[in-house]
């Protein structure tokens, strides 16, 4: 009887960790729950703080797996310089949505043991995509994200917004699967694998040059899927609405962890097993960038509910994002690495001065509200400024870095209209950035927000900030990060 090899777990340890974690938190909560609205709490207080410490320690297991490349389960997951540092900020970016979420939960009768688990087992279905190198892997992470994220976005089940949040994610996500779903069998049909590795030989030299018609039908459902997950234009439509609609800390959850995740396993099925083909995708991927930063842009004008403008701004941040996917090189990822970094500490920091805005113990959404919040609250009137001026792009803020990567690597592939059309949504997308500057240092001052806004909010703030201010002076480990993680996603 032949002998079954046991695979080596060391690459996967930090996500046999990560579940592991999860599923004795989860028991925990079941069996410690109660019947008080105390023992609620305290449940909830404890089994968040543990997620919190199981994430940093899941970030420390990567340390032993980050300086070799794996690939395991007979291809189906690698583990590689690209994969470790992706790993690294969604790690880093679901440990601080989950402090900036405790005490919104609290005073919102949501303290419930369920949320930290979720989120726990979403950021291990994002570690999981990000590692996939087989199409079945892929979906694999993805749904396992994606069921997790549908019920983060109806958590406040009583309320109406919430649970329409979640309905309305639930139901286009499932046909976003369903398109890449089809996709991915129409490339297995055509090509006899799923396999990324396999997929980039095959497609190499000559079958570069006359692909399948099948094949190229298959890989646009299945950029279709993926750009539904990065919510590009035109598959945005779900995007404002769960913003709006979900609790404000599952939003500022949405608008980091899921959407760099989803940016990383968009360059690493672009590049990798589709990379030869780049002809035939780059025009859709340059359609889909011009399309998101324009709507991103101009819509954004027009909204009055602070968390529906953050929504149009990450759909016009990912058109940037796909202009360094566009370029189609090595400097085009890289730009893209570092612009998905920055942009986690700007949106970090910008949901964290939202969820500051309170007022009669109620939380408030509109731009109207910050009025006047410079002469109240300084200091949280200055982080959000510092955070809309980096958006903008304002120099020698972080933003202004990550916006000029992306459109070197463009000019340096000659785009030079995508580049130029960057430039100019940019200039339009300050107008609605300043406004709330505007609104919190020259309109009068109505009715205050409340004082306090906590230790770990301010640390959260205090944190972000300074990453932005002085990003320019030491930017060295950030840009050698991701050069290393794009190298390694062309050298495979």
């Amino acid at each position: 009887m032949p002998k079954a090899e046991v695979p080596d777990l060391l690459p996967v340890m930090p996500e046999l960790f990560l579940l592991g974690g999860a599923l004795v938190l989860l028991m925990f909560g079941v069996f410690h729950k109660g019947g008080q609205r105390d023992t609620h709490v305290a449940n909830y207080r404890f089994i968040s703080s543990a997620s919190v410490i199981v994430l940093v320690l899941t970030l420390l297991l990567l340390l032993p797996v980050s300086s070799s490349d794996w690939v395991i389960f007979g291809g189906m997951l690698v583990s590689d310089p690209f994969a470790i540092f992706v790993k690294t900020l969604v790690l880093l970016a679901s440990a601080v949505a989950l402090v900036m979420s405790q005490r919104y939960f609290e005073n919102h009768g949501l303290a419930r043991f369920e949320y930290p688990v979720l989120l726990l087992l979403a950021t291990l279905g994002m570690m999981l995509m990000v590692s996939a190198n087989d199409l079945i892997a892929l979906y694999v992470g993805l749904e396992m994200q994606s069921l997790t994220l549908y019920v983060m976005a109806s958590f406040q089940r009583h309320d109406v917004r919430s649970t329409e949040a979640g309905l309305k994610y639930f139901v286009l996500g499932a046909v976003a699967s369903g398109m890449l779903l089809y996709g991915a069998s129409l490339v297995y049909g055509f090509s006899g694998t799923t396999n990324f590795e396999v997929l980039a030989a095959q497609l190499s030299g000559q079958a570069a040059a006359t692909p399948s018609l099948g094949l190229i039908i298959g890989l646009i459902f299945v950029v279709v899927g993926l750009a539904f997950k990065v919510s590009a234009v035109p598959f945005h439509m779900w995007t404002p609405d769960v913003y709006e609609g979900a609790p404000t800390p599952v939003t500022a959850f949405f608008s980091v962890a899921p959407k760099l995740a989803a940016v990383a396993l968009f360059l690493r099925v672009m590049v990798g097993p589709f990379g030869d083909l780049a002809d035939q995708w780059q025009q859709f991927i340059v359609f889909m960038s011009i399309a998101s930063m324009a709507l991103g842009g101009f819509v954004a004008i027009n909204q009055r509910n602070i968390k529906r403008l953050m929504a149009y701004s990450s759909i016009g941040h990912v058109g940037y994002a796909l202009i360094g996917l566009a370029v189609g090189t090595e400097e085009g990822v890289r730009s893209v690495l570092i612009y998905m970094s920055i942009y986690l500490f700007m949106n970090l920091g910008a949901f964290a001065c939202i969820l500051c805005m309170r007022r009669a113990d109620r939380m408030v959404e509109e731009i109207s509200d910050l009025a006047g919040l410079s002469k109240s609250h300084p200091f949280l009137a200055l982080a959000m400024a510092i955070f809309m001026f980096s958006m903008a792009g304002i120099p020698p803020l972080a933003g202004f870095f990550g916006k000029l990567y992306i459109f070197l690597a463009a000019i340096e592939a000659e785009l030079y209209g995508l580049a130029i059309i960057g430039v100019l949504t940019s200039v339009v997308a300050a107008f609605y950035y300043l406004r709330i500057i505007k609104v919190m240092y020259f309109d009068d001052l109505a009715e205050p927000l409340e004082r306090p806004i906590g230790r770990e909010m301010g640390l959260v703030l205090g944190g972000t900030s300074l990453v932005i201010l002085f990003f320019f002076l030491y930017p060295s480990p950030l840009l050698t990060g991701a050069q290393a993680a794009a190298a390694a996603l062309f050298s495979g």
